[in-house]
């Protein structure tokens, strides 16, 4: 399903988060689960991560993580304020140290102008009050796209757990 070296990095993420004493949460919308699916295909994953959101509709962002319906029609359910809001929200409702985020146009539907297929807002918060937050359009199909921002978002987790 997934890439050998994406399966190495959620080790090796699962391991810098167990040294650091962290546990994680995802917040995915465009991956619809893939996040958290890489990192409990490793054994002992039970140590580290803690839940998942799939937070497909607008609806269940506002729900489950607290988004509030007029920030997300504001700034549209692609952007960097609601990936944002994702992972803070992921981060609060689940008490994990760390909590992560996507939201984007997978395709191969989809896109509006100023928003093309492949564009996903990735986002990563700690407990400590930092936010990071990546903007990128990923090329190929909508497995390509799944299959990348699994990757970018496993490797901004581990920046922001350093």
């Amino acid at each position: 399903m997934l890439p050998a070296d994406t399966l190495d990095a959620a080790q090796s993420l699962l391991a810098l988060l167990e040294t650091r004493r962290l546990t994680l949460a995802t917040a995915e919308s465009c991956t619809g689960g893939l996040i958290a699916a890489a990192l409990t295909a490793i054994p002992g994953s039970s140590a580290v991560v803690t839940r998942g959101y799939v937070t497909y509709s607008n609806e269940a962002k506002a729900g489950m993580l607290g988004i509030p319906i007029g920030v997300i029609e504001g700034y549209g359910a692609v952007s960097d304020t609601v990936a944002r809001r994702m992972a803070e929200g992921a981060l609060q409702a689940s008490g994990a140290g760390i909590a992560v985020s996507c939201t984007g146009i997978a395709g191969p539907g989809g896109a509006t102008p100023g928003k093309p297929v492949g564009l996903v807002h990735m986002a990563a918060a700690h407990r400590d009050g930092r936010t990071l937050a990546i903007r990128s359009v990923f090329p190929g199909d909508r497995a390509a796209v799944r299959a990348a921002t699994v990757a970018e978002v496993l490797a901004l987790a581990r920046t922001l757990a350093g």
